[in-house]
């Protein structure tokens, strides 16, 4: 089964708490904090492997969990960093952020990684807290939560060319032909479920990479047939091989079915619409089809190529070919195409606010990225470390607000799972 579309969770390692030690040496007094640094958490990041065709390795592994960093030590002796999680992922992966609808990356090169989720910075020992107002921190950091998201993978196929055309008109037949692939092939509509790719070799050093694109009908772009599932891997190819079928067997107009299928693309992605093609008239071997190419040929622009081949036959395949080849070359190598900008929605707080403030059921609830992870490497069993917190706070700021807001004594504060009680 081909899957090009998951759903999973990664999260980033944690990151090693740092530790509370002294030095304690016979003969030497007082000899100070020197507590280690926790080590960084492991990054989660996502590679190309040239090798991988589909994401079914994610139909059955939906969790990516990096190790966390090693605790700090005494004597200065910081945490080990924990390695980094490699997650292996074909081309042609793009990656969404499923709350936010943010795409994060665009995977098509061979060896191309980007990191998915951050792992945390290590916790700080107490000896790194000494100051002249300090000299004996009893407190220490704990590590950094890891980043944490859920994940939408969405494959785009890498290919040269791509087929297109209505249900039945002999795409998978053609692929077949010309290409080591054995899709499955039978004549009812959509045949074809997934998209199959063949590998064309012309002559020694020439060959070129094509894919069957299936569920092309009128409404495709509205998520009709199979529309929206597999329009995104037509998005990929340089060249559309447009198959129509000659001999119209379904019952469908040959010049309607060419319109039909170009307004498709347009709609989906405009960019599609001014992308190369050639026109394959198929079964042509079927009485009737000598006169309906004839009247789509009128009905073309005359630098539109159009070939005529008969799929099962194979008359007009070598021409198809050589066309192809040719075409392919001349055709300048662009870049991959990118995500529709509609589709990328990148969520972003006012600029300059650090923390927000809200009043809900009685209660002011504090929220912000930055007093969050404050939160999370806070030791709340150690006094000395709560009261750090509440520096923190009183240094950016969250106490004056809340006390602007008219927040009174006594009333409850929340910071995600933490309550406190606020003393004006």
């Amino acid at each position: 089964m081909f899957y090009d579309r998951a759903k999973i969770y990664v999260k980033g390692g944690d990151g090693g708490n740092g530790v509370v030690s002294f030095r304690r040496e016979k003969y030497v007094p007082e000899g100070g904090p020197n507590g280690g640094d926790g080590g960084h958490g492991g990054n989660v990041i996502f590679q190309v492997d040239s090798g991988l065709r589909t994401l079914v390795d994610f139909r059955y592994s939906k969790h990516y969990k990096a190790d966390r960093g090693q605790h700090g030590q005494g004597k200065n002796m910081h945490g080990r960093g924990a390695k980094d999680m490699v997650v292996n992922v074909p081309p042609g992966t793009v990656i969404k952020d499923e709350e936010t609808g943010q795409v994060m990356g665009d995977l098509v090169e061979s060896g191309q990684s980007m990191v998915v989720a951050q792992g945390g910075r290590g916790g700080r020992g107490n000896a790194r807290f000494v100051s002249s107002k300090n000299r004996v921190p009893t407190f220490a950091e704990k590590g950094e939560p890891g980043e944490e998201r859920q994940l939408i993978l969405e494959l785009k196929l890498l290919a040269d060319v791509g087929l297109i055309g209505f249900p039945n008109v002999g795409k998978s037949t053609m692929i077949s032909r010309i290409s080591a692939a054995k899709p499955k092939i039978a004549d009812y509509p959509f045949t074809t479920l997934v998209p199959n790719l063949g590998v064309v070799r012309l002559d020694e050093g020439r060959s070129f990479v094509v894919a069957d694109i299936p569920g092309l009908v009128e409404g495709a772009h509205e998520g009709t047939g199979l529309g929206h599932r597999f329009l995104r891997h037509v998005e990929r190819t340089r060249l559309l091989l447009h198959v129509l079928d000659g001999a119209q067997t379904e019952g469908r107009d040959i010049i309607e079915d060419y319109q039909i299928i170009n307004r498709e693309l347009a709609h989906y992605n405009e960019a599609l619409s001014r992308r190369h093609q050639i026109v394959v008239v198929n079964k042509m071997d079927i009485p009737g089809s000598e006169e309906n190419i004839h009247r789509l040929k009128d009905c073309l622009e005359p630098d539109i190529p159009i070939v005529a081949v008969s799929a099962v036959t194979g008359d007009g395949i070598d021409k198809l070919l050589l066309l192809t080849a040719e075409l392919l070359e001349k055709i300048e190598a662009e870049p991959m195409e990118t995500l529709e900008t509609e589709e990328v929605r990148i969520v972003e707080g006012p600029t300059g606010q650090r923390f927000t403030i809200d009043f809900i059921d009685g209660v002011w609830v504090v929220g912000g990225n930055e007093i969050e992870k404050h939160l999370a490497m806070t030791d709340f069993n150690n006094e000395d470390s709560v009261k750090r917190l509440q520096h923190i706070m009183r240094v950016m700021g969250v106490e004056g607000a809340l006390r602007k807001k008219g927040a009174a004594s006594g009333e409850e504060v929340r910071i995600k799972d933490i309550e406190f009680e606020f003393m004006d």
